[in-house]
């Protein structure tokens, strides 16, 4: 029986750190519920609800936490028979095992290839040729409890997990609990902020010019709490309740906590931060969402500049786990706390930061997108440099990135961190004069339909190619520990890991550059 309650949830994690279930899942979740079922549980690590869970099989039942005792007594003392599995799916479990499992290294091989991730590929080799039994399979088996326990990527994987955790618990020496936010700025981040707000039961107030243009946010934020709930339309109607246009910004004066998310305008910010303080509560946390501009140069328009905060998302926002929180030399200790304990209550990582260029993502991804493009510069072909950084292990290639950010931002953000003299890559340049933005005007380094690039097949990955690209990335984050934008090499792995998804099987580029040194 599983309580049915919003925090129940059944899961396999194992797999997300390298390893593989024990014997109640290798061996018996496939004859409970159905190969496909688990499997998938297996090789993915991700949860499911207490309802998901009955009707997987997983469970017997789900009650509510007042009548768990005596529903688990009734189910003890009915005599009830063992669930049996339907006969197409003692099938799937015998005469079409290899079926399945082909399948399975299919799904499994469009998103991790071997060398990288072994863990997946020895589940589905364990369960098709053993039955699920790890002992069962030879000692020199690449499946073998021996060589996936002592696996780089395992080791690599168990130290992410730990700076996750580490991440997670900045914000706990604060009880503070944000109850109703306040966003100014309802374009593609400002609005995905509100709504994410929203979705953490949080009642928030979006402020813009005018109703027009927050009404794309909250049709945007509905879509999202439709597939986010799906099946519960009560949840999703309570999310979208929860979020309310507010052109006027009367929510600022009952704020917990107020974003500024407008266009990258110094003075535009400044002047907006200043209003925002003179009519937010005392206590409010007041925050900067900006990526490219200083939060100690917009402060300076505030009475009390210690105030403000930076708490820096990234796009898009509901699949970015992290979230810089940005102090300058002048921001109080209360506020950054209260901060982190924001990003936390919404289920995210808070990264604390200091107010230098570009903080810590943007500073190292800059760098390695412009290496990138002075490939492209040099004649290689956009494909080509892409296929041989996801063959590295990113999980998107550096060309597509810059077509999905904005050929205009990249631009943008080069020019803020190396200044208005930055030398660009001439493709670059040439595109955005031409009018050729990426994703969103449909042309960039790609063309662009329903959503996707249409790349061409890549040619023969010259070698060096990834980690020429990688080097300036692994040099900016180096320099971004000497200047003590983080506090150490262990927060600046778990930044670049959560914030650019730099192969996680790495153990981050600092740790895997040091784990190349020693002998």
């Amino acid at each position: 029986l599983t309580v049915d309650e919003p925090g129940t949830r059944l899961s396999l994690p194992e797999v997300m750190l390298g390893i593989y279930p024990a014997w109640g899942g290798m061996l018996r979740l496939p004859r409970l519920i159905g190969p496909a079922a688990a499997l998938d549980l297996m090789l993915t690590g991700k949860s499911v609800d207490a309802l998901k869970a009955k009707r997987l099989g997983l469970a017997d039942d789900c009650v509510p936490p007042r009548v768990m005792d005596s529903a688990a007594r009734v189910v003890l003392l009915s005599g009830r028979s063992p669930r049996r599995l339907p006969f197409g799916q003692r099938l799937l479990n015998g005469p079409l095992k290899g079926v399945v499992a082909a399948r399975a290294r299919t799904t499994v091989a469009a998103k991790a290839r071997p060398e990288h991730y072994p863990a997946p590929y020895a589940i589905i080799d364990l369960w098709a040729n053993h039955g699920g039994n790890a002992l069962a399979a030879p000692a020199a088996s690449p499946s073998s409890l021996e060589a996936i326990f002592r696996s780089p990527t395992a080791k690599n994987l168990i130290r992410v997990f730990f700076l996750q955790e580490r991440l997670k618990g900045f914000g706990k020496d604060t009880d503070f609990r944000p109850q109703r936010v306040h966003v100014v700025g309802a374009g593609v981040m400002g609005g995905d902020i509100a709504a994410e707000c929203a979705l953490r039961g949080m009642v928030v107030t979006l402020q813009d010019q005018s109703a027009e243009r927050i009404a794309p946010a909250i049709a945007r934020a509905a879509k999202r709490f439709e597939r986010k709930f799906r099946g519960k339309r009560r949840e999703a109607r309570f999310a979208l309740d929860r979020l309310i246009p507010d052109p006027a910004g009367h929510g600022v004066a009952r704020a917990d906590v107020i974003i500024e998310a407008i266009f990258e305008n110094l003075e535009a910010k400044r002047t907006l931060l200043a209003d925002l303080e003179r009519r937010a509560r005392p206590d409010a946390v007041l925050a900067s969402n900006t990526s490219s501009l200083r939060i100690g140069d917009i402060a300076t328009a505030l009475r009390e500049p210690a105030r403000l905060v930076g708490i820096h998302f990234f796009n898009p926002v509901a699949m970015m786990p992290l979230v810089e929180v940005v102090r300058t030399g002048h921001t109080a200790d209360a506020p950054l706390r209260c901060a982190a304990a924001f990003v936390r209550a919404l289920d995210k990582l808070p990264l604390p930061v200091r107010d230098e260029p570009g903080f810590l993502v943007n500073a190292v991804l800059g760098p390695y997108m412009y290496e990138a493009l002075r490939c492209v510069d040099e004649g290689i072909a956009p494909a080509t440099v892409d296929a041989a950084l996801t063959a590295f292990g990113m999980p998107m290639g550096p060309i597509e990135l810059v077509d999905t950010v904005g050929l205009d931002i990249a631009v943008a953000a080069g020019t803020a961190l190396a200044g208005a003299d930055a030398v660009l890559p001439r493709t670059l340049a040439d595109k955005v004069a031409a009018g050729w933005l990426g994703r969103k005007s449909g042309q960039g380094f790609y063309l662009w339909q329903n959503g996707k690039a249409q790349k061409s097949a890549p040619g023969p990955l010259p070698d060096g190619l990834a980690e020429r690209i990688v080097l300036p990335l692994r040099q900016a984050v180096q320099a971004c520990v000497d200047k003590g934008v983080v506090a150490d090499a262990d927060l600046a792995d778990a930044g670049v890991i959560f914030g650019t998804g730099f192969a996680p099987f790495t153990g981050g580029p600092l740790h895997d550059l040091a784990s190349r040194a020693r002998p």
